[in-house]
């Protein structure tokens, strides 16, 4: 092998060897370079390793740090495109994303895992729990997702199947047959994607679970024209509260301990007025729904719907119909 090509060879080893084999905790003195090079059939002197980490430093803009090992100098990769704590955080959030099925999240942590030592990686699946958590079953979703993309920056609709399952877990689809949507974005919310757009059926904004979509294809057609649309204020009234339904401004009086819930369900923008010593108002454009109940009752007896008198009218209703569910059964 001509001597500059063994040169590069070593370099790209050498650089293979910092960024698997060390880390703060894991370093290596010269000798344990020339050892690991020696495996791969490289030979080197000990002058050239300190000029190649050189090399390593200015041009690969590699972060090796310099420390003594007892009477000798060592070195490891101090710090890459991520550190540690931040791999664990992009682990943990494919770990738990329902979104992504079980087989794929593996192989995710595993792809992530290579971004760090060898010693780190190991912790990283050692931390990670996979197993047993609720995912999707869907392996296309990433083809959706890249689909979905591509129409949304080409300004194209998109056409697809919708299903749900049936008590049998086999896939029943939407009467509609394929839809038809001008997608605007996508969303990440409550541990599932969400595709965004004017759905002209219902001329109306409306959103769909990335993972119950299926056979998405790019339509040739142009989007229709965008309606006013803001992504984080949709994903707040729709996602965040509380699903499709009618919209309205509700006034509801809440018990002071609240004051932390009430913020996290409607951001720390939300405006509270005091009501008297124990409780307070907010009003809100909410979308009314089954959820928005369902949250409410959670909250017991320390939320009350103060208006409209409609919706308290709807809510004594909602609870009449559930109370009838739990009836003495005189048969």
């Amino acid at each position: 092998m001509p001597r500059s090509a063994g040169q590069k060879v070593k370099l790209l080893y050498l650089e293979k060897i910092f960024r698997e084999e060390s880390d703060e905790e894991h370093t290596l003195t010269v000798n344990d370079i020339i050892a690991k090079l020696a495996k791969n059939d490289i030979s080197a002197e000990r002058k050239a390793i300190y000029a190649d980490i050189e090399v390593l430093r200015d041009i690969m803009d590699m972060d090796i740090c310099t420390v003594r090992n007892g009477s000798q100098t060592a070195y490891y990769l101090a710090s890459d495109t991520f550190q540690f704590e931040e791999l664990q955080l992009l682990c943990d959030a494919v770990a738990c994303s329902k979104f992504i099925t079980e087989k794929k999240s593996r192989e995710l942590i595993n792809k992530i895992s290579h971004l760090t030592s060898n010693f780190r990686a190991r912790e990283l699946q050692r931390n990670i729990i996979v197993a047993n958590r609720v995912k999707t079953v869907n392996e296309r979703i990433f083809y959706n997702v890249q689909a979905i993309h591509n129409a949304i920056d080409s300004g194209k609709k998109i056409t697809f199947r919708y299903f749900r399952y049936d008590i049998k877990k086999n896939k029943v689809y939407k009467s509609d047959g394929r839809y038809t949507l001008s997608p605007y974005s996508l969303a990440w919310e409550d541990e599932n994607y969400y595709c965004i757009g004017y759905y002209k059926k219902y001329d109306s904004i409306s959103n769909f679970r990335v993972d119950r979509m299926e056979d998405v294809e790019v339509s040739d057609e142009a989007v229709d024209k965008k309606k006013e649309f803001n992504i984080g204020e949709y994903s707040r009234r729709v996602f965040g509260m509380f699903a499709s339904g009618k919209t309205e401004m509700v006034k509801l009086c809440c018990d002071n301990s609240l004051t932390s819930v009430i913020m996290d369900k409607f951001g720390s923008d939300i405006v509270m007025h005091k009501a008297d010593d124990s409780h307070f108002f907010i009003s809100k454009e909410i979308n009314v729904s089954p959820t928005f109940f369902g949250w409410l009752f959670q909250l017991g007896d320390k939320v009350s719907i103060v208006s409209p008198e409609s919706l308290r009218s709807e809510c004594r209703e909602y609870i009449e119909n559930i109370g009838k569910q739990y009836g003495d059964d005189k048969d």
